[in-house]
């Protein structure tokens, strides 16, 4: 049934990005990616696509690149669609709306890692929307300014006491034409490789109008390191599935909950292995080789 109130939009479609390589989320986005991690019994993507679902959001696309196999089954389990960024290794996330902007018009657009304690979503929308939450003191996420109507007037990376983007994104058909007319004309330029989606729309904020949507903190989670998820999911401290983390168990003699703090090493922009710390003294890991060795 449509709806008659012109000022209230209805929702078409949903986007789900899991393209890309999840980095920092080492070493388990290494092994599979990080919106397949169970969370509290539920797999990321599947409550998310759940949550879509449960209020009549039935047509959404999953982007798909890193491990693209691995998502295959979600196909029959939930009647989704997938489309390949094969772009997801050479190009930051734009790419992923590249490969699917013909389907952006009344859109949610998703991150397929982020966790939603209560569902966010609703078949109806007034405009288009970033959602947001407050962080107190210093943090290094997208700093939000606005004008009084809640209009996105900049955005800095870094700051503190700020709203800051987190969570899904709703694109108004009217958002998407501009935006989607944007990315093309610069899509083919080397500087724009590296950017964000959204540093595209910083780059055009004047001519692309997108609101604040506040969140709760309790609402919005997402969880960029194995830290971040042990302190939201504690069987994550003792247990995590991950075969790299019990190898450096058999060869340093220690307790998964002895690992902490893993960072990315990159060589030449691939990811080859992590530094951690094992209780309070700091190895390193290489992926190739499996080498655990005291860092120096």
């Amino acid at each position: 049934m449509k709806v008659k109130d012109k000022t209230v939009l209805e929702v078409e479609n949903a986007i789900i990005m899991a393209a890309g390589l999840s980095s920092r989320f080492a070493p388990i986005s290494y092994e599979y990616p990080k919106s397949l991690v169970k969370v509290k019994g539920q797999i990321l993507i599947e409550r998310q696509i759940l949550q879509l679902k449960e209020v009549g959001i039935n047509d959404i696309t999953v982007v798909v690149g890193y491990k693209k196999e691995l998502f295959q089954y979600l196909v029959d389990k939930f009647q989704v669609k997938l489309v390949e960024n094969s772009d997801y290794n050479t190009r930051n996330n734009h790419s992923t709306l590249y490969a699917v902007r013909e389907k952006l018009g009344n859109t949610f657009i998703c991150s397929a890692d982020n966790y939603f304690t209560q569902n966010v979503f609703e078949p109806y929308v007034k405009r288009a929307y970033y959602s947001s939450v407050y962080e107190e003191g210093a943090t290094g996420e997208w700093c939000i300014k606005t004008d009084g109507n809640g209009l996105i007037t900049d955005l800095k990376i870094g700051g503190g006491n700020s709203w800051v983007m987190l969570g899904h994104v709703f694109f108004s058909s009217e958002f998407s034409k501009k935006f989607v007319e944007i990315l093309e004309d610069v899509y083919d330029n080397p500087e724009t490789a590296n950017l964000l989606w959204e540093s595209i729309y910083l780059n055009h904020i004047k001519e692309l109008n997108l609101y604040i949507r506040q969140y709760s903190k309790e609402t919005i989670f997402e969880f960029d390191t194995l830290d971040e998820l042990r302190t939201f999911d504690q069987q994550y401290i003792t247990s995590t599935g991950s075969m790299i983390l019990k190898d450096i168990c058999e060869q340093s003699n220690c307790k998964e909950r002895d690992i902490t703090r893993i960072t990315p090493i990159k060589k030449d922009g691939e990811t080859v292995g992590f530094f951690c710390f094992i209780r309070e003294e700091k190895y390193t890991y290489i992926y190739k080789t499996k080498e655990l060795a005291t860092y120096k």
